[in-house]
């Protein structure tokens, strides 16, 4: 079975990660734009990150037979900087249009202030003018009010819930996010947020409908295979096949989709990757001996 983790930071992941990510059966990842631990404090420090979401990433994982994807958009956490954050949005339009751009995110409410309920309005108009999906990051305080109220917002500005990931989703938010016609995505970290049993027990009681699992894996304490284990315990738990690869691909294929940038046929072909090939002048393998390698990916459910 193959797999998509349509949630992961490879700017702080490793090449090790990869290689084991691609053993894993994961054929297509999306990198959404977020907070890179601490405060930036340029527009020039954005615009390089967005550089490499949309270059240099993408380079790096295809040199492991992984489509890379990326969202764009201004985390929640930096909007509180209105100074910083007013130039970033004049950036976001010239990068939201690239290739492999496929939506506006992660975007929504850190604390819930004044300024990230300005700028997440902001970025939904965005996606609507580019039409755009939207992934939307949920707080880690507050939670279920964040979350009821990321949808209100949602709402008010006429935007379809079938065009909207929720993410960070948990066991108190997952009924009001499916009931009210979004996808419910989760974050599987080893020790906070969703724990892999906490995800089966969450499909057995809710279907595969709409459910979305990821990584969200970054330069904290989590895990780039998430995914595939998750995969691997719910059909040790009795989880249907069917419902490990909506809930495990199909489901990110579908919602992410509708941007016209993310195509199952991008990936379902053999790759035959030249470790020779250089991006800027740089390769991955820095001088070691390069190598042909050729990758199916025949999907096989």
């Amino acid at each position: 079975m193959q797999y998509i983790d349509p949630h992961i930071h490879m700017v702080s992941r490793t090449t090790d990660d990869y290689e084991a990510m691609r053993a894993a059966g994961i054929v297509a990842v999306i990198e959404p734009a977020f907070w890179m631990g601490q405060p930036r404090t340029s527009v020039g420090s954005f615009q390089d990150y967005f550089n490499s979401l949309v270059n240099w990433e993408r380079f790096r994982a295809s040199q492991f037979g992984i489509k890379h994807y990326c969202t764009i958009g201004l985390n929640s956490k930096e909007a509180n900087n209105e100074a910083l954050a007013e130039q970033v949005m004049d950036l976001l339009p010239l990068y939201a249009s690239k290739e492999g751009v496929v939506a506006i995110g992660e975007i929504g409410y850190d604390d819930q202030t004044k300024a990230e309920d300005k700028y997440f309005r902001q970025q939904i108009e965005l996606a609507k003018e580019l039409k755009l999906p939207i992934m939307v990051h949920t707080p880690h305080r507050d939670k279920k009010n964040g979350t009821i109220k990321s949808m209100d917002v949602l709402e008010e500005h006429g935007v379809s819930p079938s065009m909207v990931v929720i993410d960070h989703n948990n066991e108190e938010t997952v009924k009001d996010v499916l009931d009210r016609g979004y996808w419910a995505a989760f974050t599987i970290y080893p020790n906070t947020k969703m724990g892999n049993e906490r995800m089966v027990d969450i499909v057995k009681q809710y279907g595969s409908e709409r459910i979305i699992v990821d990584s969200s894996a970054d330069w904290g304490v989590s895990d780039p295979l998430a995914v595939p284990k998750t995969a691997s315990l719910m059909k040790e738990r009795g989880v249907s096949k069917e419902d490990i690869h909506l809930t495990c691909y199909k489901n990110a294929l579908d919602v992410y989709g509708q941007s016209g940038q993310f195509n199952e046929a991008d990936w379902l072909k053999e790759i035959t990757i030249e470790e020779k090939e250089l991006l800027n002048g740089n390769s991955v393998l820095r001088g070691q001996e390069f190598v042909k390698k050729t990758y199916s990916n025949i999907i096989k459910n």
